[in-house]
């Protein structure tokens, strides 16, 4: 099949998240934030870490990190040490060719505590800082406001998300990057996959599980006050920048039935359903799904709606959808079916893909499967917020990092969404996930690599964090010019 190429304004990129890049967590009048208090777990092997229940948060090192001034221990206190390097980082994403970078920006660093009354001015320069850094080489500005770090300081006052005051600090803070930020940021996202809430409460909606009764109940609740959060976010947007474009992003989780049968298709119709189509279909529908009924039903969820929620979410949906795509899954009504790792999740696995050194499955014909589902689903502009592979990569002797895996993945992934848009779907722009190399969120280490650029630190922040090219670097930037020329 002949596939013509990538339109003119197709955007081209990476993608981090303030916790997991910037470091200087106790400089410039940050506050402490949730992923700040997760620790790094040096002690534990391989299989330990992607063992579910080493990942829990706990309330007791929930504690343990909040009181802990330790920066060695806590690896997104350091991170890549952007907060010292976005110059020189920023000139490598341009010379790579990037016209977008896709950035957090940590509620910590603005507001410390999180309900104060005025911002932190260090923390807003910071950012201006960086946004004027792009814009010197053309590169757009993709903002993501909340991409799971909470100020600690919200969880332990107000129970975080579980309690509705949480909304109006969160659209203090939203207000705010807007009043500073309007003139600066090309696209806005409130909520980074806001789907984890469900399978990750700590990091999706700060709530620690040993600490709630009914779990289910209480992240539900959780994520319908960030689902008015999101409207209320849009409302905002459009009314203060009329131009703007704001969407909502979830963890895209794939399911292929295992078999034929109608039990193992119907348990696909669910997952599908409970793990990515209620999330996008309350924001960019505006409605809750009427299938969720009977889930609600079953797990004894009783959501608390103030009057006006239902017409907010009617009235504000977003402009565009987000999602991140690692890997697929099978699903299946065996419980005995082989298990391997995700995205934050462990999922069943699907005996004809390879799978990643830390059982991620890869599969870029799901990348093509998932554009054309979503965009025929809500029929909105797509785009591909994080997409990559985290690996061992090995700093020779030379500064050179050899990764063919990656350029491997790269290419695959990139050709699919060639394929998508050949088959009709509006999908505006990709960002690579951790461009530079920075800490992992599911595994709290640097040695889970992503980047195209090699950051000399380890575990525990020890190294120059000195910058070198991989190969993924010279292959990424010699596709994207190509991607250039011949597009249409």
């Amino acid at each position: 099949m002949s596939v013509k190429g990538f339109p003119k304004s197709f955007l081209w990129g990476g993608a981090t998240a303030a916790s997991q890049v910037e470091g200087g967590y106790n400089e410039g009048g940050k506050g402490l934030d949730t992923q700040d208090c997760r620790p790094g777990n040096f002690h534990l092997t391989r299989e330990q870490k992607n063992d579910w229940k080493y990942k829990k948060m706990t309330t007791e090192k929930f504690n343990q990190g909040c009181a802990s001034k330790d920066v060695n221990a806590y690896p997104f206190r350091f991170g890549s040490d952007e907060y010292h390097h976005y110059k020189e980082d920023i000139a490598l994403f341009a010379e790579m060719g990037m016209n977008v970078y896709r950035l957090s920006i940590s509620w910590a660093r603005i507001f410390p505590l999180g309900d104060e009354d005025e911002p932190n001015k260090e923390g807003l320069q910071y950012y201006k800082n960086i946004f004027d850094e792009c814009h010197k080489y053309g590169i757009k500005v993709f903002v993501t406001m909340l991409h799971y770090a909470v100020p600690v300081h919200l969880v332990k006052e107000y129970g975080a998300w579980s309690n509705r005051k949480m909304i109006d600090f969160y659209l203090k803070y939203a207000k705010t990057l807007f009043e500073n930020f309007k003139d600066d940021v090309d696209y806005w996202l409130p909520f980074n996959e806001i789907n984890a809430g469900r399978f990750n409460p700590y990091n999706g909606v700060a709530l620690i599980e040993e600490e709630h009764e009914n779990l289910d109940n209480d992240v539900f609740q959780a994520l319908h006050h960030q689902f008015v959060a999101n409207a209320l976010t849009v409302k905002l947007a459009h009314e203060m920048m009329p131009n703007s474009k704001i969407g909502c992003m979830i963890a895209r989780f794939c399911h292929y039935p295992a078999t034929c049968k109608p039990e193992d298709n119907l348990e696909q119709l669910h997952d599908e359903q409970y793990t990515n189509w209620f999330y996008t279909d309350v924001m960019a529908r505006g409605k809750y799904p009427a299938y969720m009924n009977r889930y609600f039903k079953a797990k004894n969820v009783k959501l608390q709606m103030a009057e006006g929620d239902v017409e907010l979410l009617a009235e504000y949906p977003v402009d565009f959808v987000a999602f991140s795509y690692y890997f697929t899954q099978v699903s299946t009504a065996d419980e005995n079916w082989e298990k391997t790792g995700g995205n934050l999740v462990i999922a069943n696995k699907n005996p004809y893909l390879k799978s990643s050194e830390w059982g991620w499955q890869m599969d870029p014909i799901g990348l093509r499967i998932t554009l054309n589902q979503l965009y025929d689903r809500y029929q909105k502009p797509l785009f591909i917020a994080e997409n990559g592979l985290g690996a061992v990569d090995v700093l020779e002797a030379d500064g050179s990092v050899h990764d063919p895996y990656r350029i491997e993945y790269l290419r695959t992934h990139t050709a699919a969404i060639k394929e998508a848009i050949e088959d009709g779907v509006d999908v505006f722009g990709y960002t690579m996930w951790g461009i530079i190399d920075l800490v992992s969120c599911g595994s709290v280490e640097m040695s889970k690599r992503y980047g195209v650029i090699y950051v000399d630190a380890d575990d525990e922040g020890k190294g120059t964090f000195k910058r070198y090219k991989k190969d993924s670097f010279t292959w990424f930037k010699n596709f994207i010019a190509q991607e250039n020329e011949t597009s249409l």
